[in-house]
């Protein structure tokens, strides 16, 4: 009897879930995440955490890469996340597409959104491929309302 292939999931298909790459910086980095935020549970303290120790930053995202930083929605009565943590999809003049992994639990057919460079303050904190799945089960998402 023949064994039945998985189908590659959406996220594959678009380049996401490659092997990760040979680095010795990503356990550290994930190590040093998981001491940092130990015992922490306010979103805003754990993303400051992770901004101190993912020091690797762009201003423009590659796409097929991952990131968090700090969003501030511009478009009124909107339901936001202010710490995403993305997959970039596409880049656009105005911003870019990424699926949000913080919206998964919440509300999967919101994952994918729009981001627009005004509403970014700062830069883009890059995470690995072999630190994804360690900052998926890390809950700092703040969702908020833009009044």
């Amino acid at each position: 009897m023949e064994e039945e292939e998985e189908s590659p999931s959406w996220l594959t298909k678009q380049g996401f879930d490659e092997e990760p790459e040979k680095r010795e910086e990503g356990s550290s980095r994930t190590a040093l995440i998981q001491r940092s935020i130990k015992g922490l549970t306010d979103s805003e303290d754990i993303m400051i955490e992770l901004m101190d120790v993912l020091k690797e930053t762009e201003i423009v995202p590659d796409v097929g890469n991952y990131y968090t930083y700090i969003f501030n929605a511009k478009t009124p009565n909107i339901r936001y996340d202010q710490h995403p943590l993305v997959a970039v999809l596409e880049i656009f003049r105005w911003g870019f597409r990424g699926l949000n992994f913080h919206w998964q639990d919440v509300n999967p057919s919101k994952c994918i959104r729009n981001y627009t460079w005004s509403e970014i303050p700062g830069r883009l904190h890059i995470i690995y491929k072999d630190e994804i799945e360690y900052l998926k089960s890390i809950n700092y998402a703040k969702f908020l309302i833009n009044k």
